[in-house]
């Protein structure tokens, strides 16, 4: 703590312009001091005896009284109590009484002796100043003026808070003058009215004086109302580093320090007239056509183009984006630089789309483009990612693509690669994937060193009325999770925008941290162009039409101010006009729709110029045995000295070992080989999720730990080759939603990588349903953008209740976009041209050797598709689940099917049952074949790969036993698991020539039961279904 004695004011007999006048010309050098100066009315100039070198001699006996009143003369002990009482110097000055001085004299000089000193409320007006600065900071956002429209308060409270004064513009002067009287006269502050014009010192964590060192307290309200309650609310006090604070108020506070030359004003306007007249542009030529316009909101456009043009000059040289749909046609005009015409033509009914899937709808499209920036004069690469109507999806899908393009050009500290996201502000306060996306900022294998935020606050989300949208005070608030500075603005005052925007930018550059912008603005029209708001915004909207354009007041003000005249306006109106007009004629000519030229992930150099694979075949995944043999040896050992495994880890590696000697793999290792192999190739891979360094299962290790040592650890997989790709493998935060959508995104950047994501469990891939449907099942659909992310969803009814047992491969079966009633064409290799053709692949791997090889697959592909695989749990350390090297050398590929091979194969038309299945159920149907002495009756073919459904396959093995009639097999319920897809397919295989019987649970709401006896009982009834061969009987 501060001593009192020590915080006492320095007594400086001066005015207050003097003070400041003083405290301009001798700042000391060193670091301000929590110094109090308290101002005395009396002029230096009618007290000499305190000019020159007295005051020094003053200022000693100051100091020395302040330490012991006795141990000056009584004079000067008069002097400072009545000094510091506010008398001022000439009346504080009483001459020591003469020896023949009357007793009346004597008398008034004892009662000055014993007037009793005001330091504690001199302490107590300097704190109360400070409490006064402090609470500016705090709260000041709460009373800025940041609604355009002047009816709502944007942190929907109208009440100002107890202990600010707010401006005479927020009230009317008596308003003020009253307000102020509460909070000093005997009020919160303990100040008095007359204290306004007296000098306070400043303390160190406020910026408001410049070069001053001291203001008079009318003077420091002035000024924390012009930096904290005018256009811009800067929240940042919630922050927890003292130099990011003091950062933030320098920008702010500082005097005039929010200055334009007219240069930046005449680009700002341009850039507005840009924004605005594009949208009328489209008004004007399509009315009746939704577009999700910008109007209301037209400063968005120099705004990120701001944030673009200063992060640029920062070093800066790619941004990728992320927004919704409102202004999503301005912004690629206008920011990314799409053709004109390529957009208008758009709008055309009859325009012809040529490229393969569905397409989408205009304002859900992206692009990718590299050009000069026109303000540094260097390149700049924009992409714009495509997006569905799911507000904030896009989200993470954008960190993970940023991640990754920092990732392939080395810049680990987010230096040249940044993210800018654009929200909604009923979306960013309501959406959870917000909050998931911005828990990955910090994260070590997740950041991408700083998002910069910008909301378009509409203050109305569709038709929902913010009170009734968010609890809390701001649709930003989820920001200050991360310590994110949160800057609001009046979207209607372009400068203030402009130099948020450019404060943001240095943020992020500075302290490579998130960071938001709050665009407080209005939707002219409705949600969309179509719709009526007066319905249920009536005076709102009744306001709204009558507000003026942003552009046309800024134009008003730049002519009143000289900058531009009305004519240069005007030909810059013209200007643009023409340029639309002159897009507009030649998008006429545009005839097809090419959604390639809207790609904003292009893989340069893959594809070949037309965009088709450089081949539709796919070699050999196998390995040889010297790569096999090296990767186990690597796998089972520690490949750093003096490193302390745990006990049971070392058995673990011990097990391995025996495993590569014997020339057999389980799960685990057969995973290794595959990863540990592409590395070699310069396939750098990645594989994220909850727990996957050591595995949900404890079966992966990939992340070994120092037991003697904190926070040592290490991966062998990074130590197999001289020159291999690195391998990153990281838990993730607790999220599915938010890390998938990561991951797809990284997985975009690059068709050279394989990343995969693996769920704890396969249920709770359904927290992140939405990126599912939305990117991986229709991505290459909607987007022309292909994909390799694999998904690694443990599988398996095992008796651990409904929530661990089923990976839901329903619902991934009856999303693939093969027919069911139609066999596929024939084709020179067939299955890769079913691998073209599909959507994703989906696979149920029996053998850690089919797992090698569709995960090497993945990679040896002409092309990319989303990987499903619904991975095993007890087949991880099943006796019976292991593979030898001869499945896994030269010239062996993935086994779509692994047809029967025991000795029902022998004699097929002694067959009497052909039972198709896929996965662990494969195990307890060959256990119970074998305890019921069926082997030569029934045959078990496993269905390794699901979609696409392997007709040619299925068609040879049941051609293979005539006399057999046909069962599918599962252990899940028969409303789940894989019958509804498979049933079909295996009919338009056999040409309905046969039934396709089930064997396996009933139908159920629940996956699974939670009770082991009945999930026994289960099991024991469908086992007996599959092995009786009556049990069709009299069935149709």
């Amino acid at each position: 703590m501060f001593n009192l004695r020590t915080c006492a004011s320095k007594l400086r007999p001066l005015t207050a312009s003097q003070t400041i006048r003083s405290l301009k010309h001798n700042r000391p050098a060193a670091p301000r001091t929590f110094q109090q100066f308290r101002c005395l009315s009396t002029p230096v100039a009618a007290e000499p005896f305190l000019s020159g070198t007295n005051s020094n001699y003053v200022e000693e006996m100051y100091y020395a009284w302040l330490e012991n009143p006795k141990s000056v003369h009584k004079s000067w002990d008069i002097f400072f109590r009545n000094a510091n009482a506010g008398a001022s110097p000439g009346a504080a000055y009483q001459s020591p009484p003469s020896l023949g001085s009357s007793l009346s004299t004597l008398t008034q000089a004892q009662s000055l002796l014993h007037a009793q000193p005001n330091v504690d409320k001199l302490v107590e007006d300097h704190l109360a100043v400070q409490s006064l600065i402090r609470a500016y900071q705090i709260r000041g956002h709460h009373v800025a003026q940041l609604d355009p429209l002047g009816i709502l308060d944007a942190d929907l409270d109208s009440c100002v808070p107890a202990d600010i004064v707010t401006s005479s513009d927020k009230l009317d002067l008596q308003a003020f003058m009253e307000r102020l009287r509460v909070l000093t006269v005997g009020g919160f502050y303990g100040l008095q009215e007359s204290d306004l014009d007296k000098v306070f010192h400043l303390p160190t964590t406020t910026f408001i004086g410049g070069n001053e060192m001291a203001l008079p307290l009318r003077e420091i309200i002035r000024r924390l109302e012009n930096a904290y309650c005018q256009h811009i609310g800067v929240e940042f006090m919630f922050i927890n580093d003292l130099e990011q604070c003091q950062w933030i108020r320098q920008k702010f506070e500082a005097p005039g320090i929010m200055q334009f030359n007219n240069e930046e004003k005449r680009t700002l306007l341009a850039r507005l007239v840009r924004s605005t007249r594009f949208e009328e542009f489209l008004h004007r030529k399509w009315s009746s056509e939704k577009r999700f316009g910008l109007e209301g909101c037209e400063v968005l456009i120099p705004a990120l183009k701001t944030i673009i043009d200063k992060s640029s000059g920062n070093g800066v040289d790619y941004v990728i984006m992320g927004m919704p749909h409102r202004g999503r046609l301005n912004v690629l005009a206008n920011v990314i630089r799409k053709e004109l015409e390529q957009i208008f033509c758009q709008f055309d009914s009859k325009l012809e789309a040529t490229d393969e899937g569905s397409g989408d709808v205009k304002y859900h499209l992206g692009m990718y483009h590299r050009r000069i920036n026109r303000v540094t004069d260097r390149n700049i690469t924009l992409s714009l990612v495509a997006n569905p109507s799911h507000l904030e999806a896009a989200d993470p899908v954008v960190q993970g693509k940023t991640k990754a393009e920092q990732f392939y050009c080395g810049d680990t500290e987010g230096k040249k690669v940044m993210a800018i996201l654009l929200h909604g502000d009923a979306a960013f306060a309501g959406q959870g994937i917000v909050y998931e996306t911005f828990h990955l900022s910090d994260l070590p294998s997740h950041t991408t060193h700083g998002t910069v935020h910008v909301v378009v606050n509409n203050q109305i989300g569709f038709t929902t009325d913010p009170r009734m949208a968010r609890s809390s005070p701001y649709p930003t608030d989820v920001a200050r999770v991360v310590n994110a500075p949160i800057f609001h603005v009046n979207a209607d005052d372009p400068e203030a925008v402009m130099y948020v925007c450019n404060v943001a930018a240095e943020w992020r550059s500075t302290f490579h941290k998130d960071v938001v912008v709050d665009l407080v603005c209005y939707r002219r029209n409705g949600h969309n162009e179509m719709d009526e708001p007066m319905f249920t915004q009536p005076l709102m909207y009744k306001q709204i039409r009558k507000q003026k354009a942003v552009l046309q007041k800024y134009a008003e003000t730049l002519i009143s101010q000289g900058v531009v005249n009305q004519l240069e306006y005007e030909e810059e109106i013209s200007k643009y006009d023409k340029i639309c007009e002159e897009a507009f004629a030649r998008s006429k000519d545009e005839k097809i729709l090419h959604i390639k030229h809207w790609l904003d992930s292009p893989w340069p150099g893959f594809f070949t110029l037309d965009g088709q694979p450089r081949s539709m075949t796919c070699p050999s995944t196998g390995l040889t045995e010297e790569d096999l043999t090296h990767i186990g040896n690597v796998a089972s050992s520690v490949p750093v000295e003096d490193f302390m495994i745990h006990g049971g880890l070392s058995r673990i590696l011990k097990g391995r070992g025996e495993m590569v000697k014997n020339r057999t793999v389980d799960w685990a290792l057969a995973e290794y080989m595959a990863l540990g192999s592409l590395l070699k190739e310069g396939i750098h891979i990645r594989l994220s999720g909850q727990d996957v360094e050591r595995g949900t299962f404890s079966h992966r290790h990939h992340v070994l730990h120092d037991q003697n040592v904190d926070k040592r650890t290490c991966i062998p997989m990074n130590h197999l080759w001289p020159n291999q790709a690195p391998y990153t493998v990281c838990n993730s935060s607790l999220s599915e939603y938010g890390v998938l959508g990561f991951e797809l995104g990284f997985a975009m950047a690059s068709p050279n990588a394989l990343v995969l994501w693996e769920a704890q469990f396969g249920d709770f891939h359904n927290t992140a349903q939405c990126i599912i449907d939305q990117f991986v099942c229709p991505g290459q659909a909607k987007w022309v953008r292909q994909n390799g992310i694999v998904l690694l969803l443990p599988h398996g009814m095992e008796g651990m209740g409904p929530e661990h047992s089923s990976a839901r491969p329903e619902r991934f079966l009856q999303m693939c976009n093969d027919d069911p009633d139609v066999w596929p064409k024939a084709s020179e290799d067939f299955a890769v041209g079913q691998l073209y053709d599909c959507n994703w692949i989906v696979v149920n791997c029996s053998t850690p050797a089919n797992f090698f090889h569709v995960i090497r697959r993945q990679i040896l592909l002409p092309f990319r598709k989303p990987l499903i695989v619904f991975t095993p749990k007890s087949l991880l350390r099943h006796p019976e689940a292991r593979s030898s090297f001869d499945d896994m050398l030269p010239s062996t590929h993935f086994q779509r099917i692994i047809p029967e091979a025991g000795p029902a194969s022998q004699n097929p038309e002694g067959v009497k049952r052909l039972i198709f299945c896929t996965g662990k159920v494969y195990y307890e149907l060959t256990k119970e074949r074998s305890g019921r002495d069926m082997e030569g009756d029934v045959a078990i073919a496993r269905v390794e790969q699901l979609s696409p459904f392997p007709f040619d396959l299925v068609e040879k093995e049941v051609q293979k036993y005539p006399n057999a009639d046909l069962v599918w097999c599962q252990e899940e319920h028969k409303n789940q698991g894989y019958y509804d897809y498979v049933k079909p397919r295996l009919r338009t295989t056999i040409h309905r020539t046969k039934p396709v019987w089930y064997a396996g649970r009933d139908p159920a709401a629940a996956p699974a039961t939670g009770n082991k006896k009945t999930h026994l009982t289960e099991l024991r009834r469908f086992l007996d279904t599959a092995f009786n061969l009556d049990a069709f009987k009299g069935h149709f």
